[in-house]
């Protein structure tokens, strides 16, 4: 099975793991997906991914009847400078361009990434949910103090947080600035990308607000992906990891979600999608199971497929359940089983 396959159509992934054991492989095929994602995996190199490595992971994919569909993440410390100016950001971006070529070499075909280099924030894990689960929530108003204070708030504890860049000044890099990081970042690999047979796929930022720990954030609307595409031209090798939930956070909520199926979609531009959702927007929000969030889930996959989308789709965060792992079991089971309905229901009604 070639992670390169094209012509699936819209379907469900398992995902949002950063290793792959005999377990979570036998989770995936017994829910009944074809394919898994990983997020960060945990693999050696303190710079790059090399292409043995890489292909170790779809080898071990294929052993279980599965496709290796994406990998979403390098970690932050691979291209922190890179994101920032800094001055080691050509060294990181010639490893960043190792990596994409090893990953073609393995076949693995879509990297997703962000331009965050402070990461995700959330000023909650335990805001009560429905039925006494836990969900995260973000409040802007509650964010403030230094930056050692400030470290509190980044929710993705995988990453090195002493390292991660926060500043105790205001916009200490500004929007200008990373505008400029990102172009230079962008066309350095995506000819690379092309060539290695490789999409890169952009996450927007979550949260999407202007800035947080003084570094400018620039995909918080849709004007900023407009500008990114203007920046990709005509590259094939750019697209979005298009994460709803973080659409769903931006001002508009569902009708910001829709807009960006119906700009991205037709251009075949939406690689893959994290289908989540959140209750209110931006200044403050919290995360929630699907169908009671901002947007109608049944009407979002059917713009989805309405739009040309063809993609795989995967739950991403999900509520804290009763009796569950730190990963999430029961509550992806859940999600994954939810999303699998929708899809049947949308080819037994041949709905457009």
């Amino acid at each position: 099975m070639d992670g390169n396959e094209t012509g699936l159509g819209m379907r469900v992934a398992v995902g949002q793991m950063n290793e792959l054991t005999d377990e979570t492989l036998a989770y995936a095929a017994q829910l009944g997906v074809g394919g898994v994602q990983l997020n960060t995996p945990r693999l050696p190199g303190e710079a790059r991914w090399e292409t043995a490595d890489l292909r170790a992971l779809v080898d071990r994919c294929r052993a279980h009847g599965l496709r290796l569909e994406a990998i979403e993440n390098v970690p932050i410390h691979f291209y922190d400078e890179a994101m920032l100016g800094l001055p080691r950001r050509d060294e990181q971006i010639e490893h960043y361009r190792g990596t994409i070529r090893h990953m073609g070499e393995a076949g693995i075909p879509i990297l997703g990434y962000h331009f965050m280099p402070n990461s995700v924030w959330r000023t909650s894990r335990v805001t009560p949910g429905r039925g006494g689960s836990h969900v995260t929530s973000f409040d802007l108003a509650l964010v403030g103090g230094t930056a050692s204070e400030q470290r509190a708030f980044v929710a993705k504890k995988d990453e090195r947080l002493a390292a991660l860049p926060l500043f105790d000044d205001a916009e200490a890099v500004d929007e200008p600035t990373m505008w400029a990081n990102y172009a230079y970042f962008m066309r350095a690999v995506l000819p690379v990308a092309e060539e290695a047979g490789v999409r890169l796929a952009l996450h927007p930022d979550d949260p999407p607000v202007a800035s947080l720990g003084g570094v400018a954030r620039l995909f918080k609307d849709i004007a900023g992906f407009e500008r990114a595409l203007e920046i990709a031209a005509a590259s094939p090798a750019w697209g979005l990891d298009l994460c709803l939930g973080c659409c769903s956070e931006m001002p508009g909520g569902a009708t910001n979600v829709t807009a960006m199926i119906e700009r991205f979609g037709p251009l075949g531009r939406i690689f893959y999608v994290h289908l989540r959702d959140v209750q209110g927007t931006v200044p403050r929000f919290q995360e929630c199971f699907l169908g009671e969030g901002n947007y109608n889930p049944a009407a979002i996959v059917l713009a989805l497929k309405r739009n040309g989308f063809d993609g795989f789709l995967l739950d991403d965060h999900v509520p804290a359940i009763v009796n569950d792992t730190l990963w999430g079991h029961r509550s992806r089971a859940h999600a994954i089983g939810y999303i699998q309905g929708l899809l049947k229901m949308m080819e037994t009604t041949g709905a457009p």
